[in-house]
Formats: structure tokens, C-alpha cells, sequence
């Protein structure tokens, strides 16, 4: 259901009621929308800050494997470098229908698909939100996209394929709570961009949304209820506090773009919606993949114990000092890793990986917990046996990783 300004302005506090009761997207409040709010639960601060830059200003680079990279753009109030000359409904456009002003289209790196879930009145608060804040001149760089990518107007064919739903009702069937789960995890929060897999066009596989990708050398994983590979064995209350601090003991922290998520996104929102999430999640059908936790070490061989020795060394001088002797984390739970099977066990060890050589920061409500890379004096063996260590001895994993997976993480984030 969608009301333009003007219509909100007449609807009497009788009719308000009616619609809190019968639902907008999940029983939404029904007073206008707060575009701070939706800024951050649409995440725009991520994706169009580049490292170290203005917030919303742009520049991000977003390496997409087989087309190129893609920089995101400033959509601070600047009226040259940003939006600040474009229209409402201009605006409204690109972030639901992914067209800007003058007919370019806008390449699927912006989820506007999933985008098209707020209405246009959501969207427009969302800029006067952004009109708030401080503007920069900053352009970014050009797109470096090989053919036939590099024709904009190759969209219009992929949205034909891709596109965005022209509207999405609640579901009847359903809880007010699971709408707005539902609106949350689709909609704004745009968790299938990461969380899925791709089809041969680029776009998001329905048949197999959510059951996890491979995005910038980091495994987004499988979400779905499955027990084995998803979070079908995670309980309600462990879901919910991994998703608004970004840590939940037993499975480890959030890293990579996924604690960028939680800190510029996640953590702002209330808690009924981060339980609203959190009920849709969990009912989203079972997928396989190969995101399950590995098969436990029941007997450590002499191998492990021979190999882990050199990993135990290198822990106790480097890594001890913050993750403590037994893993369970100095001041900050952050830091614990005691049978984190989720962080130190999943995915072959990509995203522990994807930490040692890159670092990680989160942000918390009681500041950023950051883990420094590993560089200077340590080989790629050393990172290795690090990580073997941790693996083995924390998560009773019997995944082992080499000098030569090592290597390939430090590179697996590079633009093309």
C-alpha cells in the first residue's frame, strides 16, 4: 500500500489505526518514516564510503569476478559531485528501479531489486535524511567493466530477467512480526545479494536463495534452516544477538562485510525488528551447501599435534595477549574463539583466512573491537600453522589449511 505526502496529511487517526492492525509490511509504525532509521537498515553507509573517505560520498570499488569493478557512487548533497540536483521522484527511481536521471541505468551492484520493497514514500525519507549530512565534492573513479558489461544499456535486458516485483503484499498467511522479517531481510537489508548464489546472467538464484556465496575471497554463509549447513541449529535468542553486537559465544563474530553490516546497520535496529529477522530467517526452507560445520576431531593425530606445535608458539606470542590461553577472550567477548565453529571451522577456513591476512574491525556499543593482519616478520607458513592451530585446538575442526591457501587470501579481495 503506498500514500503520497499529501494523503498522509488527510488520513484521520482512526484510519491509522486500521492499517497498524492489518499490517504495511509487517505492521510498520504508521507515522511517516524515519529515514535515519531506513538509511541504516538499507545499509547506504557501507557500500558508498570508500576506506578512510565521507561518508556517502563514494568510491567503494566492488571487484566482481568475470566483469570488472564497479565504484559506488556519492549520493551526499553535493549538486555536482552527488545528488543534490536530482528530484524526489529522480531519486526514488534509481533506488527502486535502479535508473538515474538521464536514463542510465544503474548496474545491479545496487540492489534497487530488493530496494523496490520500500515504498517510494520510505525512499524519499531516506533523502531528506542524506540531505542532512555533511556534503562532499568527491567523484569516484570510472567503472573498469569488460564488454559486454560496460554497456549500460545492457540492463534494461537484465532487469528484464532480474528485475524488480512491482510491489509486495504481506502475506495473510502469516505473523505481522514474519512480514516484517520478511520486509527487513529482502527488502532494505538485502541479505540474498550476499547470501546466494549467482545464475549465469549475474542475478540472485531463487532456487537455491540464501544457501550461501563466495563474495571478495569471504564465504557469505548459508542462512537458511538447515541444521547442517545453515543456522537451523542456532537458537532464536543466539541468531538474534549475532545480528545486533555481531558476536554469539559457540559461533563465533561477524568480519569482513558482514561486521560492516552489523556496524553500520544491524546493531541501530530495534529489537523487535532484529526478532522480526530473526522469525523470518528461521523459517526460510532447508538448502544444502557446503557451509556445515566440519566433522569434530575426536582423536587428534600425531600430524595435527606435530604441526600445531609451531601454531601454538606463534598463538601464545601473538595472538594470546587478546584471545587469552583458552580462546575465551580478554574484556571484550568479541574476542572470544572457544568453539567457534561458525568463524574458525566453516568454509575450509576461507573466512579465518580472510581475517589473518586482511584484519577485521567491529563496531560495538561500547567501541571497535579490531583484529590487526598479519604481516611484517610471519610467512605464509606461520599464518598457516596460526590458523591450523586455532582450528584444531578452539573448534575441534579437521580442516587444515596451507602456505599456498594463505597466498590466495591475501589477493582474493584485490580489484581486478
Amino acid at each position: 500500500m503506498t500514500m503520497t505526502e499529501r494523503g498522509l496529511g488527510r488520513i484521520t487517526g482512526m484510519l491509522f489505526a486500521l492499517l497498524a492492525s492489518t499490517g504495511i509490511h509487517g505492521a510498520r509504525a504508521a507515522d511517516a518514516p524515519d529515514g535515519q532509521y531506513l538509511t541504516r537498515a538499507a545499509d547506504c553507509e557501507v557500500c558508498h564510503t570508500r576506506p578512510g573517505g565521507t561518508p556517502f560520498a563514494g568510491g567503494r570499488a566492488f571487484a566482481i569476478p568475470g566483469m570488472g569493478v564497479i565504484y559506488s557512487p556519492n549520493i551526499t548533497a553535493d549538486r555536482q559531485a552527488g545528488i543534490g540536483a536530482w528530484t524526489d521522484d529522480q531519486f526514488v527511481k534509481a533506488v527502486r528501479d535502479g535508473v538515474s536521471p538521464g536514463w542510465k541505468h544503474l548496474y545491479p551492484a545496487m540492489p534497487y531489486r530488493d530496494y523496490a520493497y520500500m515504498t517510494p514514500d520510505e525512499v524519499k525519507a531516506i533523502r531528506a535524511y542524506l540531505a542532512t549530512l555533511p556534503s562532499s565534492a568527491a567523484r569516484p573513479p570510472e567503472n573498469t567493466l569488460k564488454f559486454p558489461f560496460s554497456i549500460r544499456s545492457a540492463m534494461i535486458f537484465w532487469n528484464l530477467v532480474n528485475g524488480p516485483a512491482s510491489s509486495h503484499p504481506d502475506d495473510p498467511a502469516h505473523t505481522p512480526s514474519w512480514n516484517r522479517g520478511r520486509y527487513l531481510v529482502e527488502g532494505p537489508g538485502h541479505c540474498a545479494e550476499c547470501h546466494s548464489p549467482r545464475t549465469f546472467t549475474m542475478g540472485v538464484s531463487a532456487t537455491n536463495a540464501y544457501a550461501g556465496a563466495d563474495v571478495g575471497g569471504w564465504r557469505a554463509y548459508n542462512i537458511t534452516s538447515s541444521k547442517t549447513d545453515g543456522i537451523g541449529a542456532w537458537s532464536a535468542d543466539d541468531l538474534a544477538t549475532y545480528l545486533s553486537t555481531g558476536h554469539a559465544d559457540g559461533h563465533g563474530s561477524a568480519s569482513g562485510d558482514m561486521g560492516d553490516v552489523v556496524s553500520h546497520s544491524l546493531r541501530f535496529l530495534t529489537r523487535q525488528d532484529i526478532d522480526a529477522m530473526v522469525e523470518y530467517l528461521r523459517d526460510i526452507p532447508a538448502r544444502s551447501s557446503t557451509d556445515g560445520a566440519p566433522p569434530a576431531v575426536t582423536q587428534p593425530t600425531a600430524t595435527h599435534d606435530q604441526a600445531d606445535s609451531h601454531g601454538a608458539m606463534l598463538y601464545a606470542g601473538a595472538c594470546a595477549g587478546c584471545h587469552l590461553p583458552d580462546g575465551s577472550g580478554r574484556q571484550n567477548p568479541v574476542a572470544s574463539i572457544a568453539g567457534a565453529r561458525t568463524t574458525l571451522g566453516a568454509a575450509n577456513g576461507q573466512n579465518l583466512l580472510q581475517v589473518l591476512t586482511h584484519g577485521s574491525a567491529l563496531q560495538t556499543a561500547t567501541g571497535t573491537a579490531a583484529m590487526p593482519a598479519f604481516h611484517g616478520g610471519y610467512s605464509d607458513q606461520d599464518v598457516a600453522d596460526i590458523a591450523n592451530f586455532v582450528m584444531h585446538h578452539f573448534a575441534r575442526s579437521s580442516t587444515t589449511v596451507s602456505a599456498a591457501d594463505v597466498a590466495k587470501a591475501k589477493t582474493a579481495s584485490a580489484p581486478e
